[in-house]
């Protein structure tokens, strides 16, 4: 067994539940960043300078959805049978939920940095 990060990793389970932590971490994301927007265009008129605020729930929702990746890249390599998989074993339902949720990760953070463009290229509200 691992030491570590990387044995902790190994040791937590995959689940459904585990499954859906980085797509809701985005929906998150989403609603904040159009509340902060909405919040600060009713108040100032345009964003900030530097959007303090924005950028660390940002920098937050993608720290969150790497961990999970990251997570879900460490359960994925458990060793098992090659493809194709005809029986369906616990080893290979847990790889299958590991990079289901890793490909999730992948959407996600990039749906964040999406999600954040907007910020970074139009400085008022008009």
């Amino acid at each position: 067994m691992k030491r570590g990060l990387p044995g902790w990793a190994q040791r937590l389970r995959v689940t459904l539940w585990t499954l859906i932590v980085p797509p809701a971490t985005w929906a998150v994301h989403f609603l904040f960043a159009y509340l902060w927007a909405a919040i600060n265009c009713a108040k100032v008129g345009r964003f900030a300078t530097f959007p303090t605020l924005f950028v660390a729930g940002t920098v937050a929702a993608l720290l969150v959805i790497l961990a999970s990746g990251w997570i879900a890249w460490q359960q994925s390599r458990v060793p098992g049978d090659p493809a194709p998989h005809e029986e369906s074993t616990d080893i290979d339902r847990l790889r299958f939920l590991a990079k289901s949720t890793l490909l999730l990760s992948g959407l996600s953070f990039v749906a964040v940095i999406f999600t954040a463009l907007p910020v970074v290229f139009i400085g008022d509200c008009r």
